[in-house]
């Protein structure tokens, strides 16, 4: 059967090979490949292999798919909760919402970081804006620029909502945490501005201090 082929295309040493299964398989949905998608993703190395897993599984009903990807987060590898978190917001499922802790948006490994505040914005009941706010505020300052601008992205996405909790972040004792704050809270105003630019004028902000910040 083509299908059962597929699925040990999977695991084929050629990404190209994996690629052309992980399609196949999602233009052809079958319940009994569900378990060996979530498997694959894991430990897929090709983001754009994973991708392709990410999407047939979305061809896949919720009710088959999120089960397993919930038991997902549970997991002990980064790679496995965080490509369940990113195929849970591409999914859309706002009963997946409860299982999205604060141990994971606050998570040591950045990608499932990342990948949590973006499912979080995605399966937020409404009236939650300024609880998750409080919560991805504690995240401010946090890795490199991809992460911050996730982090950013995020914030953003909740609104004005988030004003109360990045006002305070803007007078943490630490720089890195100030600006980050400043230059989402830029954002936030003008969206066209740019991360980068919003950056670089928080940057400065932080350095002038508090007395000569702009009013």
């Amino acid at each position: 059967m083509r299908g059962l082929q597929d699925l040990q295309d999977l695991e084929d040493s050629s990404a190209s090979v994996r690629l052309r299964a992980a399609l196949a398989v999602g233009t052809a949905p079958d319940p009994r490949f569900v378990g060996k998608l979530v498997e694959r993703c894991a430990v897929e190395p090709e983001f754009s292999v994973r991708e392709m897993l990410t999407w047939a599984l979305t061809r896949h009903p919720a009710s088959m798919t999120v089960p397993e990807l919930l038991e997902e987060l549970r997991s002990e590898q980064a790679q496995a909760r965080s490509q369940a978190l990113h195929t849970l917001s591409k999914i859309g499922d706002r009963r997946a919402w409860p299982a999205i802790t604060r141990a994971l948006l606050t998570d040591a490994d950045d990608e499932v970081a990342r990948s949590a505040w973006r499912a979080a914005v995605v399966l937020l009941p409404e009236g939650g804006e300024s609880e998750l706010a409080g919560v991805l505020v504690t995240q401010l300052g946090r890795g490199g620029r991809e992460t911050r601008l996730s982090l950013s992205r995020a914030l953003v996405a909740l609104g004005e909502r988030i004003m109360p909790s990045l006002r305070a972040a803007t007078a943490d004792p630490d720089p890195g945490v100030r600006a980050h704050a400043l230059a989402t809270e830029r954002l936030l105003r003008d969206p066209d501005a740019g991360f980068g630019f919003a950056v670089e004028e928080a940057k400065r902000v932080v350095a002038l201090g508090p007395t000569r910040q702009e009013g």
